[in-house]
């Protein structure tokens, strides 16, 4: 693999678990904010790329990076952050948690690996698809042993799973392309999340902006952090892993989200450990240490 980036492999991969890792807590967040103050998956996503723009455009002044902007590019990665992020909370509304985690992030990794062996020629070999096996089947026990329930409208539930997987493809492999080219996809991403955020308005006007109950200061404080922890930090260290990770190994190392739920919910929502949920994590924890070494080697 050629790249243009002085980013060792290994710290890649450790950007992409934090990014995963935060990508986690973000979920607990958003879903204490449905809970309690009324708001729904379209305005929490809006001010989720509202709140990530501004503090993106802060990092950037203070580190004085230099924004690339490439119309197209910035177009397509803006409206693929909008579809997939809100297009998730849409199906764990109709489909429930376990289907929505499952199908989104399970035929995320296989939607990627075939675009990227098509578009960029990325191979795993046979460990790495073994290990990517291994990982599908860790999410599967993980969800499943949570016991989550199923939504109202099953169908419609998997139908915007699937759109959210294909969001997160796109976005994946284009922001790895240009990475790997030496473009700096980083760079991009406060106006991609302009881009993201601007779509998202119109709907979020008609949903309701602002929160209807609970404790609006509450509110406000969960809203800010998915802003600065899950958004504008997750986002900009997992662009820039993707500049020397590959994109399928990149989309298992961040199944690393789930069991940092689950773990939440073992240890501060006091929801129980099941053998299925252990099973899963020791799969998934496997999987990623397994692709974290064939890419090293690599």
């Amino acid at each position: 693999m050629n790249t243009n980036t002085t980013l060792p492999v290994g710290r890649g991969i450790f950007y992409i678990l934090i990014a995963a890792a935060a990508w986690g807590t973000g979920g607990a967040a958003a879903a204490v904010l449905f809970e309690h103050s009324g708001m729904g998956a379209i305005a929490v996503s809006f001010w989720r790329f509202a709140g990530g723009v501004v503090v993106l455009a802060i990092g950037h002044r203070v580190l004085r990076l230099r924004t690339v902007w490439r119309s197209r590019q910035v177009l397509i990665t803006g409206v693929g952050l909008a579809v997939y992020q809100t297009a998730y909370f849409a199906a764990v509304g109709y489909a429930g948690l376990a289907v929505a985690t499952v199908v989104t992030l399970g035929s995320g990794p296989i939607l990627i690996a075939v675009g990227a062996r098509i578009t960029l020629g990325e191979e795993l070999g046979r460990g790495g698809v073994v290990a990517v096996g291994l990982a599908l089947l860790g999410l599967v026990l993980l969800v499943a042993g949570g016991g989550a329930a199923a939504g109202a409208a099953p169908a419609l539930g998997l139908a915007c799973a699937l759109l959210s997987a294909g969001g997160y493809a796109v976005v994946t492999l284009l922001t790895r392309r240009t990475g790997r080219a030496g473009g700096s996809a980083a760079s991009m991403l406060t106006a991609s999340f302009a881009v993201g955020m601007v779509c998202l308005f119109p709907l979020a006007m008609l949903e309701g902006l602002l929160p209807s109950s609970g404790n609006r200061g509450e509110a406000l404080g969960l809203l800010a952090y998915l802003a600065a922890g899950p958004t504008a930090l997750a986002y900009a260290l997992f662009f820039a892993g993707l500049a020397v990770v590959q994109a399928t190994t990149a989309s298992i190392v961040a199944l690393i989200e789930p069991l940092t739920a689950a773990v939440i919910a073992v240890f501060w929502l006091d929801e129980r450990l099941t053998a299925a949920t252990a099973v899963g994590s020791a799969l998934l924890v496997g999987a990623v240490l397994a692709l974290t070494g064939y890419e090293r080697r690599r």
